[in-house]
């Protein structure tokens, strides 16, 4: 059996969950745009550029959850599927996990993003299994903190690792391992299984995977 972990963002979607979530909520009218625009577009930006401080981000992420029921998320998260990811699944994209899936390999979706905008997007793709920052809730409310280690850079390693662990297995139960992914940020795991694949890669992950002759691919 073949594990078979992707990233999401920029690599499963042609964008950014993360981005375009507060991008919804700022649309609607939930968050204030003057003030949360510029500073969701800065974030993106420390992403892209591998320097993000994922506690400021992560602040500024969750806490617009813990403002409302979890009834008015919900019915958000519905119309964010329909008008904001869905258009950002290709079909190379559904091919893609659908192979693996058909296949037999354990799949995981790995990502940094926060588990209630993903969680729908993992089921959307049909992966069985998600690894994502843990937006953390008490009596079904977000409190607007993350719960244990981010998904994120190294702490993707250790996530993988306590979830396979509790399924009883461990890198080695495995024929071959494989991540797909875009970002500089995810080299650490990438370094990790035995089959890295850069899926339209930011242009250093794209160099780091000529000199060391990873698979480059385009789901787009």
């Amino acid at each position: 059996m073949d594990l078979v972990l992707f990233d999401l963002d920029n690599t499963l979607l042609s964008g950014d969950s993360d981005f375009e979530w507060a991008q919804f909520l700022i649309d609607k009218g939930v968050l204030d745009r003057e003030l949360q625009e510029a500073k969701n577009q800065e974030f993106y930006e420390h992403y892209k550029a591998g320097t993000l401080d994922i506690h400021a981000f992560l602040d500024f992420q969750l806490k617009p959850l813990a403002r409302h029921g979890r009834a008015e998320l919900d019915a958000w998260h519905v119309e964010f599927m329909a008008a904001r990811i869905r258009p950002m699944i290709t079909p190379l994209a559904v091919e893609l996990v659908g192979r693996h899936v058909s296949e037999g390999a354990l799949t995981a979706m790995v990502t940094a993003t926060n588990s209630f905008v993903t969680g729908p997007i993992a089921r959307e793709f049909g992966i069985a299994h998600l690894i994502a920052t843990v937006a953390a809730q008490e009596n079904g409310r977000f409190t607007g903190k993350p719960r244990g280690q981010p998904s994120f850079r190294e702490g993707k390693i250790d996530r993988v690792e306590t979830w396979l662990e509790s399924l009883g297995l461990w890198w080695g139960s495995f024929g071959r391992s494989f991540f797909y992914s875009d970002s500089l940020n995810d080299l650490p795991l990438l370094a990790k299984v035995s089959d890295p694949v850069a899926v339209d890669p930011d242009e250093t992950l794209r160099r780091h995977a000529a000199t060391l002759d990873w698979p480059i691919i385009s789901l787009r």
